[in-house]
């Protein structure tokens, strides 16, 4: 790859950013996801602040402008009707001041808020001020409504944004959809079914958002009634982080962060009950059955994002990512269940190779991380800007041109990425 090429690449993934913008937010992509996604927007948000930081904080507020009075941020923010998309607001019927989902998302806008920051302190510091109690606020409510033993939960597949990941499996086998009713998928007109969730998972997926719609997304009644309450790594080791960032957030504002200090004790005692000595790997437990799920899964190696060491991770690592020719791997190449191109099944996902790249490079493994950022910069050289890519061969999966594949390369990936801030 020649010089010049490189200044394409980037030229390219900010033409993608702003093609995706639709005025202080951004779509995923056009057709299969044409509304404001929570983690996505953090994402976004990190890709638009290497070339433009006002803009980069438009998208972080935009995103709080849909938190609900109990301080959930919702995976969706429904900003303009579109028909083409399912489960749209008037399936959800979320009750915060913009049409919304009714769940959350893994809360990395903390992080990326930190990030952002520490481009432009000056321009920073007041957007920090005001964002700053509603993260907290935010962080507050997982706090509250998703532990167990100090690790958190999902309260749905969608929640971890890893929806079908073999994660699931055991509890989502524990739903009966009997009463789902009839409705129509939107996102195999756009993506080759063989590369989505089925039709198994989509039924559950209904039934649970048609349940807290029921119980109007009464957290108290959700707890006593949802079927499905699994303790997730993405979650746990993503919130583990993102309270130190905003801890570091708060001393900056010279804010009392004894809160946060406290809820960061709990989930690193939390986060150690994610360990599964059998499978000698993080792993999602199954709070109602109390089973395991028995997967090394990407999320796994979030440990390290969450500042967490474990030799025993490192072995689980170069075992995975000696087997695939553009790690990581999102389930384990060697179960029965890894499918390289269906979704969180198999595929690599550039957003979690650069939180694992991150973590890696936070935790003095240094070789590893920058092994892995090379070769997620060609994949994405010689691939795409897709959503995601088949590990073992390359081959770009999912919808293309996407907004946080685009963020990726420009705030991780790319050579000419910048120094210092991330």
């Amino acid at each position: 790859m020649n010089a010049q090429a490189m200044p394409d690449m980037d030229e390219q993934a900010r033409a993608i950013l702003r093609g995706n913008d639709r005025g202080g937010y951004t779509v995923p992509t056009a057709g299969l996801y044409p509304y404001q996604w929570n983690w996505d927007s953090a994402f976004a948000a990190w890709g638009f602040a290497t070339f433009d930081v006002e803009r980069g904080w438009d998208e972080i507020e935009t995103l709080f402008s849909g938190q609900w009075g109990n301080g959930m941020v919702p995976h969706i923010l429904f900003h303009r009707p579109d028909p083409g998309y399912f489960p749209g607001p008037e399936v959800w019927g979320g009750i915060g001041p913009v049409a919304s989902s009714g769940i959350s998302q893994p809360p990395v806008a903390a992080s990326f808020a930190r990030r952002i920051f520490d481009l432009d302190p000056e321009a920073g510091l007041p957007v920090v001020a005001r964002l700053y109690p509603k993260m907290l606020a935010w962080h507050r409510w997982f706090m509250e409504w998703r532990l167990d033993q100090g690790a958190v939960c999902i309260t749905h597949p969608w929640e971890a944004g890893r929806d079908n990941t073999p994660d699931w499996d055991g509890a989502m086998a524990g739903i009966d959809p009997k009463d789902v009713g009839d409705y129509t998928r939107r996102d195999t007109f756009h993506v080759d079914p063989e590369m989505r969730p089925t039709k198994y998972d989509y039924d559950r997926y209904v039934w649970l958002v048609r349940l807290g719609r029921r119980l109007n997304w009464d957290e108290a009644a959700l707890l006593e009634q949802n079927p499905f309450r699994v303790a997730d790594p993405t979650m746990t080791f993503t919130l583990l982080r993102a309270q130190r960032d905003l801890a570091a957030l708060g001393r900056i504002l010279k804010e009392d962060v004894s809160e946060i200090e406290a809820a960061i004790a709990v989930l690193e005692a939390g986060a150690e009950t994610l360990w599964n000595a059998e499978l000698a790997s993080y792993d999602a437990r199954d709070v109602r059955s109390g089973q395991w799920a028995n997967c090394v899964s990407n999320a796994s190696f979030l440990c390290w994002y969450a500042g967490i060491q474990n030799p025993a991770m490192e072995a689980q690592y170069d075992r995975i990512t000696s087997v695939c020719t553009y790690p990581v791997p999102s389930h384990d190449p060697s179960s029965d269940r890894f499918d390289p191109k269906r979704y969180w099944r198999g595929p690599t996902w550039g957003i979690m190779n650069a939180l694992i790249g991150i973590g890696l490079q936070d935790c003095g493994l240094v070789e590893r991380a920058e092994n892995l950022r090379t070769s997620t910069a060609d994949l994405i050289r010689e691939y795409g800007f897709a959503e995601y890519f088949d590990p073992l061969t390359g081959d770009a999966a999912g919808g293309g041109t996407f907004t946080w594949t685009a963020a990726v390369w420009l705030g991780w990936a790319s050579p000419s990425r910048p120094k210092g801030a991330f």
